[in-house]
């Protein structure tokens, strides 16, 4: 069997290679060019070339040919764009997941067809197996702290049947000390960071390459919102009642609980007083009980629910974070601490079109339900929630109040894992874009 393996230049994929040359594979590599700008990035301007240099290196080290493809118009037509898109209406993009889903997995995948390639392999943190049907089951990989599934949760199973992850069932420590020991010039290499081949960014420089930074207010959202707040009161007495039995709320309710909180309400006008033994005339904001405005920022478009940096706010005891942005209005909201309510949320729901199954027969017919864990981010711990499918889309109830949901981001969906098997990995079932 012929395998192309996506050489990036980093010590997983290197790793990847050297597994399946030693398995006794026909192996070639290729490494993909998919960035050439390098406005709003933090790192140099060949870092990409540093990394072409390191792989053709593993790949002679490794003894295996090696090949170099140019996607970058593809990358910047289904990705990049799709950034942009997705900032320029509020939400909040992943890149990464649509990298794999329209370019490792599809655009690359094509051209190592081309060259003769049955499989693709990479160095992704994951797992596959066949299910009794003959479909294709994607698991997380055996390190918890390493697991990429989340990443891949937007694959079908044609990519799926040409996918390879050799380094899946190992730890990160033993990829790195295999590395060492076959002495492969990415053994010491540290892991990429950023933005999916663009890499680490100030993403405000980097999306005002086409989005236009507009100055706008930055409103602080007061706990006395929150006890005026009839959605706040109403969300909080539904979820009370059918705390045990998410699947008694009807579409209506589900809706409005996963609908976020909207701070338009709090409005300020302002007043003129005299100032100072001159009495010179000034004008001020009034003040008003839900909020204060504390700052401006330069476009609601560059920030996300649950940002702490890049606010510069001060005055404040514990950390501030962006509870909310309006694109309309040009405002985002923030709150203090942690535990501000605007920070926290039980229910999501995904459009219909938006929901992705990974095989088949996973698929949930309208009026069903499963108990599952889900994930909202990539790194965060899987959380215990019920899905239920109702004609206006798939709702996500978690067990417990989550923090930061935010739309645009994929919320991916596992079974639930065997205790007594240290080795046993959830299924990936699903995922979907959330909503806003």
């Amino acid at each position: 069997m012929k395998v192309c393996v996506g050489l990036s230049g980093g010590v997983d994929s290197s790793v990847a290679a050297l597994l399946l040359k030693r398995q006794g594979y026909d192996v070639f590599a290729m490494f993909m060019q998919n960035w050439h700008d390098t406005e709003g990035t933090l790192h140099g301007d060949c870092e990409w070339e540093e990394d072409k240099f390191v792989a053709e290196l593993v790949a002679r080290k490794i003894g295996i040919p090696f090949y170099f493809v140019d996607l970058s118009d593809e990358y910047r037509k289904r990705v990049v764009d799709y950034m942009f898109d997705e900032y320029s209406r509020g939400r909040t993009p992943n890149p990464d997941v649509m990298c794999n889903r329209e370019i490792k997995f599809d655009a690359f995948l094509a051209k190592a067809r081309a060259l003769g390639a049955d499989m693709v392999a990479t160095g992704h943190y994951c797992r596959k197996e066949q299910a009794p049907d003959g479909s294709w089951k994607l698991l997380e990989g055996i390190d918890p702290g390493k697991d990429q599934s989340y990443f891949l949760c937007q694959l079908d199973q044609e990519q799926l049947s040409r996918a390879l992850f050799p380094i899946g069932g190992m730890l990160k420590s033993e990829v790195r000390a295999l590395a060492a020991e076959a002495d492969l010039p990415s053994a010491d290499k540290k892991d990429s960071q950023g933005i999916c081949f663009v890499g680490k960014v100030d993403l405000p420089v980097f999306l005002q390459q086409k989005l236009k930074s507009v100055e706008g207010d930055v409103v602080e959202v007061y706990d006395a919102w929150y006890a005026d707040s009839a959605k706040y009161a109403s969300d909080s007495a539904l979820l009370q009642s059918f705390g045990n039995d998410p699947a008694a709320l009807t579409d209506g309710q589900l809706t409005e609980l996963s609908e976020p909180f909207d701070y338009s309400n709090i409005v300020f006008t302002s007043e003129t007083y005299r100032s100072g033994k001159h009495h010179i005339k000034k004008t001020r904001w009034k003040d008003n009980p839900w909020g204060k405005i504390i700052g401006t920022h330069e476009g609601a478009q560059f920030y996300t629910n649950g940002q702490r940096k890049g606010l510069s706010i001060g005055g404040h005891a514990r950390p501030t974070f962006v509870i909310s942005t309006d694109i309309t209005s040009n405002r985002i909201y923030v709150g203090e601490g942690e535990d501000h309510k605007g920070l926290w949320r039980r229910v999501l729901r995904i459009a219909p079109d938006e929901v992705h199954w990974m095989r088949p027969d996973l698929v949930m017919a309208n009026g069903d339900q499963l108990r599952c864990r889900v994930r909202i981010r990539y790194r965060q711990e899987l959380q215990d929630a019920v899905l239920l499918m109702r004609g206006c889309g798939l709702f996500v109830v978690f067990d417990t109040l989550q923090r930061s949901i935010t739309p645009g981001q994929f919320a991916a969906f596992y079974g639930v894992k065997d205790p007594s098997d240290p080795y046993d990995a959830p299924e990936l079932l699903g995922s979907g874009v959330i909503q806003q």
